[in-house]
This record gives C-alpha cells, sequence and structure tokens, in this order.
C-alpha cells in the first residue's frame, strides 16, 4: 500500500455526511470573522510585541508584526481556497490528503495536534496565573496553585477547560456565542489601551527605528537558543539589526496562529464557499490592525530600552514606566478574557483535527463518532479537554511555546504547496475563492514560512523533529494498516485478482 495514495475530494466530501460521524452547520461569517479575533487576540497583544521590541526588534517591531501578518495571509489565502473548494473538518491535513498523499497529510495532522495541544495547554496554564493577578487587584488573595499531596496544581486550568470542553461538548453554535460576547469585549478593552498610551507617545522614541545589532551575550549565545539560520550558517548570535527584526517575526507571529484552526470548522460552515474566506479575511484584518495599533503605542511610550531592562516585559511595563499604574489593572482583565477565548477555539480546533484523522481510519474510528442531538464529537472533545487540563495543571509549559510556532508554520508551508498542486491535478474543481497570482503567490507564501522556521531556535527543531519521529512509529505501526483509503485500495486490488466486478467488502 503507498504511503503517497491521495483520497479525493469526492470522497471528503462523500464523509462528511457519514451517519453518526457527521457534524452540524451552524456558523455563518461574523462568527468566523469574530472566531479568529478569539484566538489570535490573547495575551500575545499585551506581552509577545513587547518582549520582540525589548529583545530583537526595537521600535521596529510595528515592521516584525506587518512581516508576520503578510506571511500569515499569504497562507491564509491558500487556506480559503482550499476550504471553499473541500468544506470538510480536518483544515491543513484534510487539504494535503487531497492533493500531497497520505504520508504528509499525517505528519500535518500530527502537526496540528501538537500545535493546537500545546497551544490550549500553554493558554490555559497562564489563563490561571492572570486569573490569581486579576484576584489579586481585587484585593483577594487567592494562590495560583493548590498543593494535592505534594502535587502543585494549576487549578485555574482545570476550571476554564472543563467549562469550554461542557460547552463544546453541548454544541458549537452554542460556544461560539459565549466567545463572540467575550471577544467584543476584550476588543474594546484593546482599543481603550491604545487610546489612552497614544497621549504618552514621545517621538524621540521611535528612533533607531531599527536599532544596531548587537552581540548577544550570556544564555542567549548558546547553540540551543539560537536560530536555527545563524547555528546553520555560522552568524555570530546578535540582538537588533536586520536579523533581529526577522527574530521578531518569528516571535510575533505566535500572535497570528489560530486562523488556521478556523478552517477545521469548514464542516459546520453554512455555505462554506463564500462565508469561509469572508469570515476567515475579515478577522485577520481586524487583528492585523489591532496588533500595529498596540505596537506603534508601546514603542512610543517609553524607549526599547526601558523594555529590554524589564524581566518580563510586557505592555503593563510601558504603562507603569509613564506612571499610569492604574492601566495594569484594565491590562489584566483584557488579558483574561482574551485568554478565555482562544482556550475555546484551540479546543474546537483540536478535536475536529483528531475528528478528521479518526474518520479516515489515522486514528481509532470510535474518535470520530458524533452525538445524535449535538452533532459534536462528545467523545473526543471529552478526551481533548482532559489531556489539555492535565498538561496546563500538572506540567511547566513554557518549554512548549516555541512548539507552537513550529506546528502552525509547517502546515502553513504544505498547504501553500497543495494549492499549486491541485490546481494542476483538478483544475475542474469548483473554488469560490482563488488565490491571485497563483502558482507565485502560494510558493511565496511557503518560502515566507520556511524562513520564519528558520528564525526558531535549534532546541525547537531539536524538539519537533522528536515529535515528528514518535508520529511516524504511530503512522507505520498502526495508522497505515488501518487508512480507510488503503484498505478500499487492497479490497479493489483482491476483487481484480479474483476477476470478479465489484470490491470485496
Amino acid at each position: 500500500m503507498s504511503i503517497w495514495r491521495t483520497k479525493s475530494v469526492e470522497e471528503s466530501l462523500a464523509d462528511s455526511k457519514l451517519e453518526g460521524q457527521s457534524l452540524k452547520r451552524s456558523l455563518g461569517p461574523v462568527d468566523l470573522a469574530l472566531m479568529g479575533v478569539a484566538v489570535a487576540v490573547g495575551a500575545g497583544i499585551f506581552s509577545v510585541g513587547a518582549k520582540a521590541a525589548a529583545n530583537y526588534a526595537g521600535p521596529s517591531v510595528t515592521i516584525a508584526f506587518v512581516f508576520a501578518a503578510v506571511t500569515c495571509a499569504l497562507a491564509i489565502m491558500c487556506y480559503a481556497e482550499f476550504a471553499s473548494a473541500v468544506p470538510v473538518a480536518g483544515s491543513a491535513y484534510t487539504f494535503t490528503y487531497a492533493t500531497l498523499g497520505e504520508l504528509l497529510a499525517w505528519i500535518i495532522g500530527w502537526d496540528l495536534i501538537l500545535e493546537m495541544l500545546t497551544a490550549a495547554a500553554v493558554i490555559a496554564k497562564y489563563w490561571g496565573i492572570y486569573l490569581a493577578d486579576v484576584f489579586a487587584i481585587l484585593g483577594w488573595n487567592v494562590p495560583k496553585t493548590l498543593d494535592v499531596f505534594g502535587v502543585q496544581i494549576s487549578w485555574g486550568a482545570f476550571i476554564i477547560v472543563a467549562i469550554f470542553t461542557t460547552l463544546l461538548a453541548i454544541g458549537t453554535q452554542l460556544s461560539s456565542r459565549v466567545s463572540s460576547v467575550f471577544t467584543i469585549i476584550k476588543i474594546a478593552i484593546v482599543l481603550f489601551v491604545i487610546v489612552v498610551g497614544a497621549f504618552f507617545i514621545r517621538p524621540e522614541n521611535y528612533s533607531p527605528f531599527i536599532p544596531p545589532a548587537v552581540p548577544t551575550e550570556g544564555g542567549a549565545a548558546d547553540v540551543w537558543t539560537q536560530s536555527l539560520f545563524a547555528f546553520a550558517t555560522g552568524a555570530q548570535p546578535a540582538q537588533y539589526g536586520f536579523f533581529g527584526l526577522i527574530a521578531g517575526a518569528s516571535l510575533v507571529f505566535f500572535a497570528f496562529i489560530g486562523f488556521d484552526v478556523v478552517a477545521t470548522s469548514a464542516e459546520e460552515v453554512r455555505n462554506p464557499q463564500k462565508n469561509l474566506p469572508r469570515g476567515i479575511f475579515a478577522g485577520l484584518g481586524i487583528v492585523t490592525v489591532l496588533y500595529i495599533g498596540v505596537t506603534l503605542v508601546l514603542t512610543g511610550m517609553v524607549p526599547y530600552t526601558t523594555l529590554a531592562e524589564a524581566d518580563d516585559p510586557s505592555l503593563s511595563t510601558a504603562f507603569t514606566a509613564v506612571g499610569a499604574n492604574w492601566a495594569a489593572g484594565i491590562i489584566s482583565v483584557g488579558i483574561l478574557v482574551g485568554l478565555t477565548t482562544v482556550i475555546m477555539v484551540l479546543l474546537l480546533g483540536l478535536a475536529r483535527v483528531i475528528f478528521a484523522m479518526s474518520r479516515d481510519g489515522l486514528l481509532p474510528g470510535w474518535l470520530s463518532k458524533t452525538s445524535s442531538k449535538s452533532k459534536t464529537p462528545i467523545r473526543t472533545q471529552i478526551i481533548v479537554g482532559a489531556l489539555v487540563a492535565v498538561i496546563a495543571g500538572f506540567t511547566d509549559v513554557g518549554v512548549l511555546e516555541e512548539m507552537i510556532n513550529i506546528g502552525t508554520l509547517s502546515a502553513f508551508v504544505l498547504v501553500s504547496i497543495g494549492v499549486v498542486v491541485l490546481r494542476k491535478k483538478r483544475p475542474d474543481l469548483p473554488r469560490a475563492f482563488k488565490v491571485p497570482l497563483s502558482p507565485y503567490l502560494p510558493i511565496l507564501s511557503a518560502a515566507l514560512c520556511l524562513w520564519l522556521m528558520l528564525g526558531l531556535t535549534t532546541l525547537t527543531w531539536v524538539r519537533f523533529a522528536a515529535w515528528l519521529a514518535l508520529g511516524l512509529i504511530i503512522y507505520f505501526t498502526y495508522s497505515r494498516r488501518h487508512s480507510r483509503v488503503g484498505l478500499a485500495e487492497k479490497a479493489a486490488s483482491g476483487a481484480l485478482r479474483d476477476g470478479s466486478t465489484e470490491p470485496r467488502a
């Protein structure tokens, strides 16, 4: 059985209507746009930009965000074309299966599981931490962890994951409505922060806009913490300058992850051929404007060197430096609200990728069973929620943060290539949206994503390789033998050898 076998678009569309393994179409373009904002606007808008400005790019962090946004937009165009042509669950996994073959589809599905599992655990952990901060602002002394038989447990992570796991099990539309309310609140908080911060901007803080490069000292110069590009080329590890700007773009790309998660809900969208592209692009546009606004205010309020002096630079660092301590409370509430919706969308996306892989036989089939009432994969959603809660509650998730970026970028690369392949293989396929200037823009998208991947640390690449090795072991020991496409091919070839006209069951 070939590892390059593909699953046709028609087969994927037919599977989306299987009894007991189908999802309910209940989402519109506004739901999708808010879902994109919900998953992208989280703690990153308050902290990732500050860290990138402090340690890598200085005021040019705004350019880093624009570069990351353009890269994301190119990849999202590829997602939109695929989703309008193949509106079923699974996102990049399903698209790759239809174009580049089963093995690469498995790898991308495995990468998406890495991205969403680690992201959900990291965000849930931070949600518990910021919840304790909000309690402290209110004057309540509530510990961030509980000691249970000598083990420290982040109780906040358990609570938020349990709440959204329950909502998602009940129904996607209900959870989408709850998420929309939180999303509108956090957009209002971000706009408030931008407007207030604008009054403290001093134009001289933007100079030099791209700080000159300086050698990296201390632990950051270690082989494991320098970028793969610097390691491969032998370049001197450095902060700021052009390469600092690129490294900053690789870091802030974390702020744009999640738009691929929106595509995982394709099978639950009304009129997906039109609504998916509209919803995804509207969400990306809103997020990009908010990020640029925040970074312009951040680097205009204080010199980037002030941010660099902080142990954990954030938007609060800038407001505190200009004497606006009161803003820290609003920012903490904004972060808490922002993280809330991110967790929900990631839990949704993770369950849908596992659902799609299970329906194809690459994971156990019982994971793709849906409830007759809610039309959601309840068992898978509960398992996903429990796993995320355990990781967030019992482990130090800090080491997982860059794994989120590399999982996302690897999926973006293959989806961008897949668009070109599908245009060649199936030019007849109806597409409500087409990437302009194909194949040039999809190839540019893949190249930019690869460039950002090279900006990640060597240690992240080593961990990524270990994750891929584990995935390949599972594929060759289980998934390849249970693949529905493979079993159908085997049955058909057996029927032909027997001389019969119909494949054997």
